[in-house]
């Protein structure tokens, strides 16, 4: 009995007295509450503020130039545009006054 010889009834060895080397346990079922549904806004306008402001600090040197370039760009166009539309604009650029 209990010795070191195979489980007559099942037939595979259970492992030495004291040491029965059982398979893992079947049917067992526990149960947890997620720490996300416990408290699902934990700490949310806390990490996005700073994640807001690191995700500007990153991406502000691909936006910010271009937008500063075009509004350089759509300013000279502008004051352009209001120099040779006037009196003085149109005497230099040869353009009579009509």
């Amino acid at each position: 009995m209990g010795g070191h010889a195979a489980d007559p009834k099942n037939g595979y060895y259970t492992g030495g007295w004291g040491k029965f080397g059982c398979p893992t346990p079947q049917r067992i079922a526990t149960y947890a509450l997620s720490p996300n549904q416990q408290r699902p806004f934990a700490g949310a306008f806390h990490a996005a503020i700073f994640n807001t402001f690191r995700r500007f600090r990153h991406q502000v040197l691909y936006v910010v130039p271009p937008f500063v370039i075009a509004y350089a760009a759509m300013n000279w166009a502008v004051e352009r545009n209001d120099y040779l539309n006037s009196k003085p604009g149109r005497l230099l650029e040869g353009g009579g006054e009509e």
